[in-house]
């Protein structure tokens, strides 16, 4: 059986949707979801990066305080993660009026606080406007990017001298309010790769003649992957659930693959 379920994980390829909750790193979720699967598969991780047992990796890193869709690949699949970091991705997200944090978000240290009773609605509607289509940005000092191989937010955190990245271009498909109550306020944003939500937040607030940090954020869509009850979450990161979402969410271009290589293989393509 032991054998029977190693063969099966390590012949598994493509791409699937896992649900990484709050409060975990997208490092810390992968690093579980592939514990499970080779202790489920008696396997065991060789150390060395070249020598992986499993190949696996995920199409972009999720804020750690945040939650959501988080698109993994494995096997053959990894090599499709560099489209997901530069597709379109969509998140909800609450801000807050009136608090800056050092980290842009629920997580960090309060550094500043104003006065927000002055923002109506028509006031933030109207500043919205402004953030959508391509615009600059400058990332958060708390991120993924790195300054001579090291992140930006392990730096900070050590205490170290840290300049933030300039403004880059980053574009905005689509910015929507879907809630305003001061000091809180709800958006809905499709964005591409490169976005940080915490920025815009921070950027807005600003704008707004106060400041703002992030509540809550969630990703409900990346690429073609979007945030239902077909993603998985840590209940049912197992070997079988991992094949079922593989299948469920194969990619044109995997669904081409496969349909070829089983009349490679002498057998009656898959008419469903």
């Amino acid at each position: 059986m032991a054998a029977e379920k190693a063969s099966r994980l390590l012949s598994l390829n493509g791409l699937f949707p896992v649900y990484k909750p709050p409060g975990v790193t997208s490092a810390q979720a992968l690093n579980d979801l592939k514990s499970r699967l080779l202790r489920e598969a008696g396997l065991k991780e060789f150390k060395k990066r070249k020598k992986q047992t499993l190949k696996i990796g995920h199409g972009g890193t999720l804020d750690s305080s945040a939650s959501g869709l988080l698109v993994v690949g494995i096997g053959d699949g990894t090599k499709m993660l560099g489209a997901m970091l530069t597709g379109s991705k969509k998140y909800t997200t609450t801000g807050q009026l009136g608090r800056a944090t050092d980290t842009l978000d629920a997580s960090g240290t309060v550094t500043q606080e104003k006065p927000y009773d002055h923002i109506t609605r028509e006031d933030m509607e109207n500043a919205l406007k402004t953030f959508t289509g391509n615009i600059l940005q400058v990332p958060p000092l708390f991120s993924a990017l790195k300054k001579n191989g090291k992140r930006l937010s392990c730096l900070v955190r050590e205490g170290a001298e840290v300049e933030a990245k300039p403004a880059r271009p980053v574009v905005v498909h689509k910015l929507s309010l879907t809630d305003f109550q001061p000091p809180l306020f709800t958006l809905d944003v499709e964005c591409g790769g490169g976005f940080y939500v915490r920025s815009l937040i921070r950027d807005i607030g600003e704008a707004l003649s106060s400041c703002a940090s992030v509540n809550d954020l969630i990703r409900t869509k990346q690429g073609p992957f979007v945030l239902d009850e077909s993603t998985l979450r840590a209940e049912r990161w197992d070997i079988e659930h991992v094949a079922q979402a593989l299948q469920t969410h194969a990619l044109p271009a995997e669904q081409e693959s496969k349909r070829l290589k089983t009349q490679e293989d002498g057998a009656a393509p898959d008419q469903s």
